[in-house]
Formats: structure tokens, sequence, C-alpha cells
């Protein structure tokens, strides 16, 4: 779709970065990133996951290949490191050890000057007031808040209980961690559940102020899922943003993730319509490993045949700076201060 996706030579250039809100008109942007997976089990199956493995059927990943993919990211011009867990039971007598690992490697990512951003499904207030010392960022997709679901795609998903996720977005909110959140589109819910849904999300935006991106994710069929479904439709991503601008709150950005949009002219109906971000950019999207993401240089080159300018950013959004404790501040004004 764009060009050779293998090619990821000088992909993430940090030049432009800026103190100054990053969002103009004909601005869209991405962040140059590594994901790090500690651990692929899971204790929920949902039908559509392309990522999980049964407990206690995958070994965790060291640190010391943590800081070896640290050390090759950081060459490349990374900057964001997400870390992306699947979940270990809350009552599991490994979550603790679960817990510290990730806040371990978000502290190595920080000692060599990355910046971690960590979604690894709900969590206790204890456990993200502690992972908050850590990341300048965090995230947790609403998916969707019907509960219908749970007698289908998340039949075996108790995390994915509606509540639960909601509950996630106020916890985020009462601790002043600035927050990454979204939409995965068509897994049977409704056009009225995706509103009632953006209308939740920006409820606690309102309350809080702390919801920094909304991200439209669309439903693409995968090789390792346990029930194929359908591909949501690309024109409907680009008329749904529209919708969804529409309902949240201006300061919120919207993203899209390119690789799962299969058609050049819908990208670019998506972010006419209101989507002005592409998300993390990294050589695997570890939830849709069938879909690899395309090079920044390859979307720039698109972007520019309709006047947009692509750009990179950081995973926290300049508003959101003064939130930070004092050593993630220092890191993030590195960055900052580069122009």
């Amino acid at each position: 779709m764009f060009g050779d996706l293998h090619e990821y030579v000088d992909r993430y250039s940090v030049s432009g970065l800026s103190s100054q809100p990053i969002v103009k008109a004909d601005c869209v942007t991405y962040s140059p990133a590594l994901t790090i997976v500690p651990t692929y089990e899971c204790f929920n199956r949902c039908h559509y996951c392309n990522f999980r493995k049964n407990p206690g059927e995958d070994v965790w990943m060291s640190l010391r290949e943590v800081e070896q993919r640290l050390q090759a990211a950081k060459l490349q011009g990374v900057i964001e490191i997400l870390v992306l867990s699947g979940e270990v039971h809350p009552r599991s007598d490994r979550r603790v050890a679960w817990l510290q690992h990730i806040y371990a490697i978000c502290d190595l990512a920080l000692s060599m000057g990355l910046l971690p951003h960590t979604n690894a499904g709900p969590l206790s207030r204890a456990e993200m007031a502690q992972l908050q010392q850590v990341n300048v960022s965090m995230g947790l997709m609403v998916e969707q808040i019907t509960p219908a679901l749970l007698a289908g795609v998340h039949r075996h998903a108790p995390s994915k209980l509606p509540e639960v996720r909601l509950q996630q977005l106020e916890q985020a909110g009462e601790l002043g961690v600035p927050f990454t959140t979204g939409l995965l589109l068509g897994i049977g819910e409704s056009k009225a559940d995706r509103i009632e849904t953006l209308k939740a999300i920006a409820a606690c935006h309102d309350r809080w102020g702390h919801i920094q991106e909304v991200i439209l994710q669309p439903h693409q069929t995968g090789s390792s899922q346990v029930a194929m479904g359908k591909c949501f439709p690309a024109e409907q991503l680009a008329s749904f943003a529209a919708t969804a601008r529409s309902h949240l709150p201006a300061e919120i950005t919207l993203q899209i993730p390119p690789n799962l949009v299969p058609s050049q002219t819908y990208v670019l109906r998506a972010i006419a319509n209101g989507a002005r971000d592409f998300g993390g950019l990294g050589p695997v999207d570890e939830v849709n490993p069938d879909y690899p993401h395309p090079t920044a240089a390859d979307l720039k080159v698109l972007l520019a045949q309709s006047g947009w300018e692509l750009r990179p950013r950081l995973p926290i959004y300049p508003q959101y700076d003064t939130w930070l404790p004092n050593r993630l501040k220092q890191a993030v004004a590195t960055y900052r201060q580069q122009v």
C-alpha cells in the first residue's frame, strides 16, 4: 500500500519536535516507537485476538533482551517505548512479579533516555500509581461499552467488562495520568453503541482533562484469531472519523492506524474528516502482526499529495508536561529542547 514496508532506514528523524502545541490545521503526527512485549500470556480470550498465549505458555522477555532491543532502537532514532503486555490475572501469585517486571522495563528505558508508555490492561489504583512514576503517559482501549459483546467476542474476557474499562479512565484522571484510549470498530457493536462509547470517553475527559488521544482502530482479520469475523470497511472508518470528531472535545487528538486502512484514499479521507495522528510507527504491529506499519517516509509522501505535513511527536503532548514527576519532566524536556 505504501511501497516497500520493510525499508526502515532513516525513518525516525526527530527533527521538527517542538515545545509548542504540535497539532495544526495542516499537520499530521506520529510517534517514532518500539513496542516491547514483556509477555504475550493473557487470561482473557477475545475472539478477535492475534496477540495472546495461554497463561504459563510464554517465557517473559528478560531485561537483558529488553536492553539489547532498546540500544538498537535508540540508534534508529526511536523515542517512545510502548510497553504492551498480555494480562496476568489479578489474583495470580505472579501478578506482583509481572508488575515489577514492567516497572523495571520502563525504568531501564528512562535510564537510556527513552520515553515509556505502558498499556498492560486494567490496573489497580496502586499498580497504576506505581507505573505512573516511570511512564510519561499510559493507555487502555475502552473498545466498546455495550454489554452485548459479553455474549459474543468478549464472552471469555473478564477484563473487557465495560464498567472495568471506564473505571480505568476515571482512575487515570484521578491520578493525573496523561492517557490514550480508543474504540475497536467492527466487533459486533452497533452505530449507536459507538456513539455511546465516544460520549462516555468525552464525559470522563470533561471531568479530568487527561485524555490526549482517542484511537479509532478498525478490526482487520488476522491469521491467529479464534473467530475470523469481518474486516471493518475503510470507507466506514473514514466516515466515522467525522462522527468521532463531532463528539469529542477539540483538544483530544483523533488517531487512526494507517496499516489497518487498506486504501490510501480512505486514509486521506479520514484525515480530512478530523484524524490528526498515526500513532506509534515501528517495524511490527504486535496486536495486528499480519499488517506491517508503513514507514514515515511513505506516509510523508502520501500526505504531501493533499497538502499535509507529517511530523514526529513525543508520547506525551506538551500541555501535560507539567503533570509529570521531576524525573520524567526532565526526560521530556531533553527532547523539547532539541529544536
